[in-house]
């Protein structure tokens, strides 16, 4: 999970999103939400928000920024297509040269042109250590970035990394704003200028950002002309803005999205995704560093329950980052739920039962602490839910809600009821997520996991194009994760939308745990048609 997917939720709060200004909460310049008529704006309740702005610093990195392009792009059936690219790279050198052909046409929403210098310039700069990247590991393939004329790219990798290309949706930053200034504190990081379709308008952090439509956007002006999202951490507040009028989409949590089946204005639309729910189970404690902890945790805990209850069948079991209906997920990696099991394992571990029911061992009880994040329903009953469950096994889980501030620093030692996800390659998960090297690098590996085994399958999987060994690492990482559990995985949750029916062209995408800014039915907000309108 990387900084950008668990960082997102810790700069909003309610009381900012309470006091979303009525320019936020209407559609400005253009029909009001909810009533009748073509609608060239759209405001949208989403519930998590971007750290920066900018590519630089990780903004952008898969794509559907809304200001930036990257050289490719995904379409609605995450296919990768041309953006700032003519056509797909050409592959050389067995797999070690990827060649990108530029479009001639594209200019920053300042004026100024789009050329190679500007891709050469991205990656740089995103690769120079000075840059606070938390994502710089997904490039570690990337060896060199080099312009051939102002129309050409070249980038040349270290060795063979077979989703390169799925890199190459990051937005692209202008050199010729962004070199003068620095690259991390830098105006750029909150004014941002890029080629995509809309222009950032006004940011109020905590409450909303705006945008406006790019009138020279090189694939054509988008219909809807200034596009809004609020920025509401809590989903009873976005429900109940939804059902004023307020906004014109949000993400909503099954049991809220249900409330509007029957209001015949609205649609709701349903992603697939590969955001799950996780513990972290730090190998610094004493009872979670505990591998027997880890193992009857893992069968301890009723994952179809969570399932049925809490996501109200929006969702499925998550035995590891991989959905188990991935091509990747290794068959046979499922954990039934085994309460006798669980015990046995902590028995035999010398895990006894004491007075209470806790089980000690050593003189030391088998309790520990999992936070979650305040004001977020689902990670709330996720972690209640498997407190429970891990009590009926003897363990005793003291859940706690807080702010990132107060649980990034306690991460190396206390668990945390985490989220992730990435679709594409199971590499841009599993290597933040998993790798020993990166324990302590923010977000990057909470738990602090090391595991010799995972280790070299997760380089294996990484460093080779044959698809056959790639499948045979990945299978490897995830049957490791049986043996030696670093984290609890509980669900892959669906994300649900209910959007007013006044647009044509909406669509879903499968998603990331990153969801609300780039992703919903609004990926593609550029290609929305208002009705009663002409194509």
């Amino acid at each position: 999970m990387t900084a950008r997917s668990i960082r997102g939720a810790a700069a909003t709060t309610l009381a900012g999103a309470l006091a979303l200004t009525a320019a936020a909460c209407s559609n400005p310049g253009g029909t009001a939400a909810g009533a009748g008529g073509p609608k060239d704006s759209a405001v949208v309740g989403i519930a998590y928000e971007p750290e920066t702005l900018s590519p630089l610093l990780g903004y952008g990195k898969d794509g559907n920024s809304k200001i930036f392009d990257g050289l490719l792009a995904f379409d609605g059936d995450m296919k990768l297509k041309p953006a700032l690219a003519l056509k797909l790279p050409h592959i050389g050198d067995g797999g070690l040269t990827y060649t990108y052909t530029l479009r001639d046409d594209v200019t920053f929403s300042d004026g100024v042109p789009f050329t190679a210098k500007d891709v050469v310039f991205t990656y740089r700069t995103i690769l120079d250590p000075k840059t606070n990247n938390p994502s710089r590991t997904e490039l570690d393939a990337l060896k060199s970035v080099e312009a051939v004329g102002d129309d050409t790219v070249v980038f040349r990798l270290k060795y063979p990394y077979a989703p390169f290309a799925e890199r190459t949706v990051h937005a692209i930053a202008p050199e010729h704003v962004a070199a003068k200034q620095d690259v991390n504190t830098g105006a750029f990081t909150t004014e941002p200028i890029g080629t995509g379709p809309y222009v950032l308008s006004d940011w109020s952090k905590g409450e909303k950002l705006s945008f406006k439509a790019n009138p020279t956007y090189w694939n054509g002006a988008p219909r809807v002309k200034k596009f809004t999202m609020a920025i509401i951490k809590d989903d009873d507040v976005r429900a109940t803005r939804l059902r004023a009028g307020d906004l014109d989409a949000a993400i909503l949590p099954p049991n809220l999205a249900a409330g509007f089946e029957n209001d015949k204005a609205k649609k709701t639309y349903a992603a697939k995704t590969y955001d799950y729910r996780t513990v972290t189970l730090p190998t610094h404690d004493t009872v979670t560093g505990d591998t027997a902890v880890r193992r009857a945790l893992d069968v301890a805990v009723d994952r179809q329950a969570m399932v049925d209850k809490i996501l109200e069948g929006a969702g499925k079991p998550a035995y590891g980052p991989v959905p188990t209906d991935s091509e990747w997920f290794a068959k046979g990696t499922e954990r039934r739920h085994d309460l006798a099991g669980a015990r046995k394992i902590l028995d035999e571990a010398g895990w006894k039962p004491g007075p209470d029911g806790i089980r000690v061992k050593n003189g030391v009880r088998a309790t520990f602490p999992l936070w979650y994040l305040s004001g977020d329903k689902l990670r709330q009953d996720h972690a209640l839910a498997y407190a429970s469950d891990a009590k009926k096994a003897g363990i005793e889980i003291k859940t706690q809600g807080g702010t990132w501030e107060v649980i990034e620093p306690r991460m190396k030692t206390d668990a945390v009821l985490a989220g992730g996800g990435s679709p594409g390659d199971p590499d841009f998960d599993q290597y933040l997520l998993l790798k020993s090297t990166l324990g302590g690098d923010g977000f990057n590996n909470m738990a602090w996991y090391d595991d010799k085994a995972v280790d070299k399958a997760l380089e294996d999987g990484r460093r080779t194009n044959d698809a056959v060994k790639r499948h045979a690492a990945y299978s490897t990482v995830q049957r490791e994760l049986v043996k030696n559990p670093g984290y609890t995985f509980l669900t892959h949750i669906d994300h649900l939308y209910v959007v007013n029916d006044g647009w044509n062209g909406l669509s879903t995408q499968i998603e990331p745990h990153d969801h609300g800014l780039a992703s919903g039915p609004w990926w593609n907000v550029e290609a929305w048609i208002p009705k009663d309108t002409k194509k």
